[in-house]
């Protein structure tokens, strides 16, 4: 499988819609190169930018869906397109990623279950999620996630009693905790035997310097690709064959003892 994760950055002086053809275009540039094309968290407003959500929320099928479908249609790749600031019908937000075939109809979209914050921005101005995501591919199954998602293990956990062996996180993380965003990537990767596709943001997000340093890690921690801190398309090749293959070298999962889903010899 080929990949492309797009780690583009948010400006403030950049409006929205300038920044949905940014990406758009960014998308068409992997046609013929990639099969998965993954885009960040919320960059369409910037992670961090809480006062921006309720102003630049869309629906599901809004602006952002259409330009995306369009875009994976044209480069003919699988589309993880971020996550948008969605409102629902009745009103309410949450931080939707959206799932696209080659063929641009819609594949799946995932609304974040944890949400950071504590007791302010995303945390109380969104709503949570509820249910786990898995979408299948002619190849493998992916696993959907977003950015503070990455901190609760049993989510993943649930993913792959789902079949998810590529474990996909669009983040908007800052700078000054990327060392966990390494570690946690790794950590995943190594507890789940699952490649780890996970894309975030450069630039500053509301005053926040973002991590930047999109990684790709496979099934046993190593790191096969990692960008830096600027704008940047980080591109990897690597064989979602090798996951079954670990998982029947070192069968660790078949050792779970606790989980009401753990598999059981």
């Amino acid at each position: 499988m080929r990949a492309s994760l797009i780690q583009i950055a948010v400006s403030e002086d950049e409006s929205v819609g300038s920044r949905r053809k940014r990406a758009a275009a960014l998308v068409r540039e992997q046609a013929g190169s990639a099969d998965l094309v993954v885009l960040p968290e919320l960059w369409t407003t910037g992670a961090f930018a809480y006062e921006q959500f309720g102003a630049e929320a869309e629906p599901l099928r809004g602006p952002t869906y259409e330009a995306m479908a369009e875009a994976a249609a044209d480069a003919g790749v699988w589309l993880h397109a971020g996550s948008i600031p969605e409102r629902d019908a009745e009103g309410a937000l949450y931080n939707t990623s959206l799932v696209f075939t080659p063929s641009g109809e819609p594949a799946a979209s995932y609304r974040k279950i944890h949400r950071f914050g504590f007791d302010k921005g995303e945390a109380v101005l969104m709503g949570a999620g509820r249910e786990l995501v898995t979408v299948r591919l002619p190849s493998t199954t992916l696993g959907l996630a977003t950015c503070y998602d990455l901190r609760f293990p049993e989510l993943f956990r649930g993913l792959v009693d789902r079949g998810a062996e590529v474990l996909v996180i669009p983040a908007g993380w800052p700078e000054r905790r990327r060392g966990h965003w390494t570690l946690l990537a790794r950590a995943r990767a190594v507890e789940n035997q699952a490649f780890v596709l996970a894309c975030g943001t450069a630039g500053t997000h509301a005053g926040v310097p973002q991590a930047g340093h999109s990684i790709v890690v496979d099934p046993w921690g190593e790191v096969l690709a990692e960008a830096g801190a600027g704008e940047e398309v980080l591109r990897v090749s690597f064989d979602a064959g090798k996951v079954g293959v670990t998982r029947e070298q070192f069968p660790a999962l078949k050792d779970r003892v606790l989980g009401v889903e753990a598999p059981r010899r």
